[in-house]
């Protein structure tokens, strides 16, 4: 008698690894985009940098940016491809979460997929930052309390407390995801809170962000001054329904996913045993509408919605033939690819603009900002090298005296970034703003003397010095109209130093 054959087992690891290579190839195969963005040149100066702490950041984002481009390139590309992987990382996290909450190989391929391929997603994960990071922090700690939840290991509790301090030294909104957490066990799941292992998770994660806090403290918390000067003069204000809408909006597609994800965490008898991962979501959303924060915010708490989202569908297709599940996660893939340009550079400019219009989609921005023809996330990826051009041809117009000893003032950390990427490759001179970190970097050894000044007024610099003339214009085709057709001055004998003027100049937002 013969042995009946086993079952293939590629089915499962498709679903486990399908997602995650669809995914991974996505950001790796369009890796350069329209070029470095503008916060990438300000994480690659911080990287230069590295210390405890930043105005704007933690110091996290710098120290990874520090390891990759020295043993990568020195380039934004190398910090590109750390997105990449933790986008796939991601990925992966969202299907083993859906088999934590009860799902198969489908409910594992797609939470995979509508976690990798959701707009606000790619988008992130298509430049290096904190966010792209975010993402698998709080996919990672999810899948934690998600294995808590289930009867694993109550030690666990060091393991998501370690984690939450490192996530914490990448952003400080880790600390809404401990809170909700926290709510969520109080309502649902007590008994998770009755050992000591909770409190002393709780300790790890304090003691690794400590130094943060401890740099923040020597610096007179200038975090807090950037977060209400940003809430105060930089974010557009959005109500509770504009935030929703948003947050629809940033998952395109696969918004119906999450939302009956969160609805089944919350409400379904099944998910009674981790119902505190649907209050966890509950409580993170109405933190941030009610904090006023940006709505892509909301993107690192989607990974496990995605998968109970998943699970719930599974359920309900448990009867239908497997066809069914095929259409569905090709539909998936297929919708995924189709809004992808709108999230990260996929096609070329003038290709872009041409598919937006036909969608009826209008650039955007989530900041008090002019927009020309691209949204404000594509067009600070534009006109950088340009700029550091226009300077430098200002820079190598002066007297060869003045040449050696003059420096550049920027009005902000693109500019300023970008004029250090390109230095070495344009011969640039020294770089100094007032703009969040390069205040507290200060001026260095540069002087009043002479100083090329990018953009400002001749009615603002007159005053300062005994000369202001104009010494060039930036040109710049799709980039943030105020950094077109800046005039670029150059400022000689200034009246004060630059040590006696530099409190004046500060400004964190």
């Amino acid at each position: 008698m013969h042995a009946s054959p086993r079952p293939s087992p590629w089915p499962a690891r498709l679903a486990r690894w399908g997602p995650v290579i669809v995914v991974l190839a996505l950001h790796l195969g369009c890796l350069p985009g329209y070029g470095v963005f503008r916060d990438e040149l300000y994480y690659i100066a911080c990287a230069h940098r590295p210390d405890l702490g930043y105005v704007d950041h933690p110091p996290l984002v710098a120290w990874i940016a520090w390891l990759a481009l020295r043993l990568a390139a020195p380039s934004y590309l190398a910090l590109r491809v750390v997105s990449a992987l933790a986008a796939a990382g991601t990925v992966w996290l969202a299907g083993d979460l859906a088999e934590r909450l009860g799902g198969r190989s489908f409910a594992r391929a797609l939470a995979g997929l509508a976690t990798g391929l959701a707009p606000v997603a790619l988008a992130l994960a298509s430049i290096y930052s904190m966010n792209s990071l975010d993402l698998l922090i709080w996919a990672l700690l999810s899948a934690i309390v998600a294995r808590l939840l289930t009867g694993g290991d109550p030690r666990l509790w060091l393991g998501f407390g370690a984690l939450a301090g490192l996530g914490l030294l990448n952003k400080i909104s880790v600390l809404y995801l401990g809170f909700a957490v926290l709510v969520g066990l109080v309502l649902a799941r007590r008994d998770l809170l009755r050992t000591r292992w909770p409190y002393l998770g709780g300790a790890v994660a304090l003691a690794l962000f400590a130094p943060h806090l401890l740099w923040q403290r020597a610096h007179a918390w200038p975090t807090l001054e950037f977060m209400a000067n940003a809430r105060a003069e930089k974010m557009a204000p959005l109500s509770p329904l504009q935030f929703l809408g948003a947050a629809i909006e940033q998952t395109g597609p696969m918004a119906w996913l999450w939302i009956w994800g969160a609805l089944w965490l919350l409400f379904a008898p099944v998910a009674a045993r981790v119902r505190p991962l649907g209050i966890t979501f509950a409580v993170v959303l109405a933190v941030l509408v009610i904090g006023g924060g940006k709505p892509y915010y909301l993107a690192a708490a989607y990974t496990t919605v995605f998968a109970a989202g998943a699970v719930a569908l599974e359920r309900t297709l448990a009867n239908r033939r497997p066809i069914w599940r095929a259409l569905i996660l090709a539909l998936v893939i297929a919708l995924g690819l189709a809004v992808a340009p709108l999230a990260r550079p996929v096609l070329p400019v003038e290709q872009y603009v041409h598919y937006a219009a036909m969608l009826g989609q209008r650039p955007g921005t989530d900041e008090r900002q002019e927009l020309g023809r691209l949204p404000q996330f594509y067009a600070d990826m534009h006109g950088w090298r340009a700029l550091a051009g226009a300077v430098a041809d200002v820079a190598d117009r002066l007297p060869a005296s003045e040449r050696a000893r003059v420096c550049v003032f920027a009005q902000n950390y693109g500019e300023a970034g970008a004029l250090e990427y390109f230095a070495a490759e344009l011969d640039l001179p020294p770089v100094i703003s007032g703009h969040n970190n390069y205040w507290l970097w200060g001026p260095g050894a540069c002087t009043s003397d002479i100083l090329i000044v990018l953009g400002g007024t001749r009615e603002r610099l007159s005053p300062l010095f005994r000369s202001v003339e104009p010494g060039g214009v930036t040109r710049c085709e799709d980039c943030m109209p105020y950094e077109n057709n800046t005039t670029i001055w150059v400022a000689r004998g200034g009246e004060q130093s630059l040590a006696a003027v530099w409190p004046t100049l500060r400004r964190f937002i």
